[in-house]
C-alpha cells in the first residue's frame, strides 16, 4: 500500500508585527527621516500622553496645565515642526501628508485627543499652506514655528474656525453665519475689514493666538466669501468661548468662540484684487477647504485605524489571563495558558477586528503617499496650464478633461503598448491620473475608517467583557472607542463622504483604472491564492456591473434611479466601493512585505510566517468585503423593481394547470418544474406573488453564483490567523500606562 505524504503545516506568525515590518508596508522604509519622526511621535504618546491618561486628565473639559504640557512636548518632538518647510524652522522637505499621517497613528494609538489637538494646529496653518500669499505664509508658519536654539519665544498657536454655532453646525459648510464689512477704506490706504464670527466645536481655541476663519460678504463692496486670519491682538473682541462639555476627546482644547474684531484687508487668505471698487478675494471659502480638507480627512481616518490595531495586544493579554487565579486553572492547563482564547469564538472576533485595522491602516496609508505624489505634480501642472496661456477656471477645466480623456483611452490599451509610458512620462496625464485617484481615496478613507472602523472598535471593547468600559482597562479601549464616534463626524460627517464619492466614484478615468485594478487582482490570485484576490475581483467586477447599470436604470415608476437626489442607490454604493479600496490596499501592503522583507535581516527571520499571517487577514477581509458588495448590489440591482402579483393582467411567468396537463404528454415531467402554476379554478401556491424574473440581469447572477465559489477557502484562512493568534508571543506588559 503506498504512503502518503504528511502535509506540511504553514509556519505561523511569532510576534506582533515590528516597526520594520510596518516600514515595509506602509513604504517609508527608506526615509530615514520619517523613521525618526515616528520614534519621537511615539515617545510622546507612550509617555507624557499615556501617563495624563491614566492619571485621569480625560476627566475634565478645560484646558489645565497639565494638558498645556503636551504643547511643549509636541515642540521638543518635532511634531509641530513636521507641517513646516525647513525654510519655516521644519525639517522635512516637500510633500508631509505620509510624515503628518504617520504622527497621528502613532499619537492615536494612545489617545485621539492628543492627536486631534497636535492635527488642529496644522489645520490652522493648511488654509495658509494651500492657498495663501507668500507673506501670509512666511508670517505665520515661522511664527507656528518652535524656537530655535537660541531663540527666547513662544510659538504661536492656531485654530481652525469653520462650522457655525448651533442651529447652523454641521448644516452645510457653504453656509455661513459669519460676515465680512468695510469698516475703512480710506483713499490710497488698504482697507480695514469687520469680521463677526461665532464658532461651534473649535479644537485649539483655548490658547489660539491665530485663528483661520470662514466668512461670507455682508458688504457689497465684498465679493463672496472668504478665509481670513484673525490674531488675538487684533482690536475688537476675541471672545475663546466656554469650554464645549465633550464626552471624548477631552486632552484638547475646544469651545464656541466669539470674534467682532477690525483687521487689514492683507488677511484676507490668498490676497484680493479691486474691481471697480469691489474688494475680491482670490479665493472662496469653498475653495480653500477642499484644497485643506481633501488632505486632513486622510490622517482622520489613520487614527481610527490606529485605535483598532492598538486593541489587539490588550485583548491578546486579557483573553489568555482571564482564569488565572481561579482553583481550575492551574498552570500547563489550557484553561491557565489559553484562557479564553481556548475558545474559537473570541479569537476569530479578534481575527475580525485586526483584518479591519490592517485595511483601514493600508487604506489611509496609500491615499497620504498618492497625495505626496500628487502634491509637486500639481504645481508642475499649473506651471504647465500658465504656460500654455489657461488662466479661467473654465478654460482649466476643459484641458483637464481633455487630458483625462487621453489618460483613460492610454490605460485601456493593452499591457505593454508603448503609449502607455506617457502616463509616466507626461506630468500633465500622471496629474489627471493620481486627482481623480485622489478624489476618490480621500473620502473612502474618512468614511470606511470611521464609519466601520467605530463599529470594530466597539467589538473590540467588547472582547474585554465589562474591563472593557472601565477607566483602568488596558489600552484605553473604552475612550479609544467613544473617540471614534466623533472622528466619524470630523471634517464632515458621513452623509458628506458618501456625497462626494458618488460624484468621484462615476468620473470616467478613474473607472479605466478600476478596470485594471480588476485584472491586477486576478494576476494576484493567480501567484497568491491564499490573499483572497480573486473573491475581490469578482466582486469588483460586480460592483463596476452595478454601478454601469444604474446610471441608465429606472425604478418601477420610471424614476431614474443613479442621480444626486437618490441617496438611497447612490450611497450604498459608495459604501461598497470603501470595502473593496480598503481591501485592495491590504492586499499590496502584504505583497509588498513579502517581496521586500527578507532585505531587511530583522523582518526576514519570521518573515514566512508572517506573510502567511498577514495573507490570512487579507483572504479574511476580502471575504468580508465581496459579502458586503454582493449584499449591497444585488439590493440596488433588484430591489427598484416592484415584485409581481398574481393577479397581473397577462403574466407570462405562470403555467395554467391546463396549459401543464396538455405538455405533459409531450414533454414528461415538465410538471415537476413549474413552480408558478395557476390551477383551473384560479387558486396559486400561498406566497407574495409570482417569482420575480430577472430580465437583463442575469451577468449579475452570473457574477454573484461566481462569487460565492470563489470564497471557497475564506474560513480556512480565518482558522489558521486565529490558531496563531492563540500561538502569538507577546510582552511582558504594554509599553504604556494602564
Amino acid at each position: 500500500m503506498a504512503s502518503t505524504a504528511t502535509p506540511v503545516k504553514p509556519e505561523l506568525l511569532r510576534t506582533l508585527p515590528s516597526d520594520g515590518v510596518r516600514q515595509i508596508q506602509w513604504r517609508f522604509a527608506d526615509r530615514y527621516d520619517l523613521q525618526m519622526l515616528v520614534q519621537s511621535a511615539r515617545a510622546v504618546a507612550r509617555g507624557p500622553v499615556a501617563r495624563l491618561v491614566a492619571a485621569g486628565g480625560r476627566n475634565s473639559h478645560d484646558w489645565t496645565p497639565a494638558k498645556a504640557e503636551l504643547l511643549e512636548a509636541f515642540d521638543k518632538s518635532g511634531i509641530t515642526a513636521v507641517f513646516m518647510e525647513p525654510e519655516h524652522g521644519g525639517f522635512i522637505a516637500g510633500p508631509k501628508n505620509l510624515a503628518l499621517a504617520l504622527v497621528a497613528f502613532e499619537l492615536a494609538w494612545v489617545d485621539g485627543g492628543a492627536a486631534t489637538g497636535s492635527l488642529a494646529g496644522c489645520l490652522a496653518l493648511a488654509p495658509i499652506h494651500e492657498r495663501g500669499t507668500v507673506e501670509q505664509q512666511t508670517r505665520y508658519m515661522q511664527l507656528a514655528a518652535p524656537p530655535q536654539p537660541g531663540e527666547d519665544r513662544k510659538p504661536w498657536r492656531g485654530a481652525f474656525c469653520l462650522t457655525e454655532p448651533i442651529p447652523y453646525v454641521g448644516v452645510d459648510t457653504g453656509m455661513l453665519n459669519g460676515k465680512l464689512r468695510i469698516a475703512e477704506w480710506k483713499e490710497g490706504a488698504e482697507p480695514i475689514l469687520q469680521v463677526e464670527k461665532r464658532g461651534r466645536f473649535i479644537t485649539n481655541i483655548g490658547f489660539a493666538n491665530f485663528v483661520t476663519a470662514a466668512v461670507d460678504s455682508g458688504d457689497e463692496r465684498i465679493k463672496g466669501s472668504c478665509m481670513v486670519i484673525l490674531e488675538e491682538g487684533d482690536p475688537g473682541t476675541f471672545d475663546r468661548g466656554t469650554p464645549t462639555r465633550k464626552l471624548v476627546h477631552q486632552l484638547s482644547s475646544t469651545g464656541d468662540p466669539i470674534f467682532n474684531l477690525r483687521i487689514p484687508a492683507s488677511r484676507i487668505v490668498g490676497g484680493y484684487d479691486v474691481k471697480d471698487g469691489v474688494i475680491v478675494p482670490r479665493h472662496s471659502h469653498s475653495e480653500v477647504i477642499e484644497a485643506v480638507f481633501r488632505r486632513t480627512r486622510v490622517t482622520v481616518g489613520v487614527m481610527t485605524a490606529a485605535k483598532l490595531l492598538s486593541a489587539v495586544e490588550p485583548v491578546i493579554r486579557y483573553q489568555r489571563g482571564r482564569f488565572r487565579g481561579a482553583e481550575t486553572a492551574t498552570p500547563g492547563s489550557v484553561r491557565y495558558e489559553l484562557g479564553l482564547q481556548a475558545r474559537e469564538d473570541t479569537l476569530h472576533r479578534l481575527v475580525d477586528v485586526w483584518a479591519t485595522g490592517e485595511a483601514g491602516a493600508a487604506l489611509g496609508f496609500t491615499a497620504a503617499r498618492v497625495f505626496d505624489e500628487l502634491d509637486p505634480l500639481e504645481r508642475e501642472a499649473d506651471k504647465i496650464l500658465g504656460a500654455r496661456g489657461v488662466t479661467s477656471a473654465k478654460a482649466r477645466a476643459k484641458l483637464q478633461r481633455e487630458a483625462a480623456e487621453r489618460a483613460a483611452n492610454l490605460l485601456r490599451l493593452p499591457a505593454g503598448h508603448p503609449n502607455k509610458a506617457q502616463l509616466e512620462s507626461d506630468p500633465l496625464l500622471r496629474f489627471v491620473l493620481l486627482d481623480s485617484l485622489a478624489d476618490v481615496l480621500c473620502p473612502a478613507t474618512k468614511l470606511w475608517n470611521t464609519g466601520w472602523g467605530a463599529q470594530m472598535m466597539r467589538e473590540a471593547v467588547s472582547l474585554m467583557g465589562g474591563y472593557g468600559i472601565t477607566e483602568d482597562c488596558p489600552g484605553f479601549l473604552g475612550n479609544k472607542w467613544m473617540d471614534a464616534q466623533l472622528e466619524a463626524t470630523y471634517e464632515g460627517p458621513e452623509a458628506v463622504q458618501r456625497r462626494q464619492l458618488s460624484i468621484t466614484m462615476t468620473n470616467p478615468l478613474f473607472r479605466a483604472q478600476f478596470q485594471t485594478w480588476i485584472k491586477e487582482m486576478r494576476g494576484i490570485a493567480s501567484d497568491r491564492p491564499g490573499t483572497g484576490a480573486c473573491a475581490l475581483a469578482t466582486a469588483m467586477g460586480m460592483w463596476l456591473w452595478t454601478l454601469e447599470r444604474l446610471q441608465v436604470s429606472t425604478d418601477a415608476d420610471g424614476g431614474r434611479l443613479y442621480q444626486s437626489a437618490r441617496q438611497g442607490v447612490t450611497f450604498p454604493l459608495a459604501d461598497a466601493l470603501c470595502w473593496l479600496l480598503a481591501a485592495r490596499c491590504q492586499i499590496l501592503d502584504t505583497i509588498e512585505l513579502e517581496k521586500r522583507g527578507a532585505d531587511d535581516p530583522a523582518v526576514a527571520e519570521g518573515l514566512p510566517g508572517l506573510v502567511n499571517f498577514m495573507s490570512d487577514l487579507c483572504h479574511v477581509q476580502s471575504a468580508r468585503a465581496s459579502g458586503e458588495v454582493s449584499r449591497i448590489c444585488a439590493e440596488l440591482v433588484f430591489g427598484h423593481n416592484r415584485h409581481p402579483a398574481w393577479d397581473e393582467p397577462g403574466y407570462r411567468g405562470c403555467y395554467q394547470q391546463d396549459e401543464l396537463d396538455s405538455l405533459e404528454g409531450i414533454i414528461p415531467g415538465i410538471g415537476s418544474y413549474g413552480l408558478d402554476v395557476i390551477g383551473n379554478d384560479g387558486s396559486h401556491p400561498k406566497k407574495a406573488g409570482p417569482c420575480a424574473k430577472c430580465n437583463g440581469a442575469e451577468q449579475f447572477l452570473s457574477l454573484q453564483t461566481k462569487l460565492s465559489t470563489c470564497l471557497t477557502g475564506c474560513r480556512l484562512s480565518k482558522d489558521r490567523a486565529a490558531e496563531a493568534i492563540s500561538k502569538l508571543m507577546i510582552p511582558e506588559a504594554l509599553d504604556y500606562p494602564a
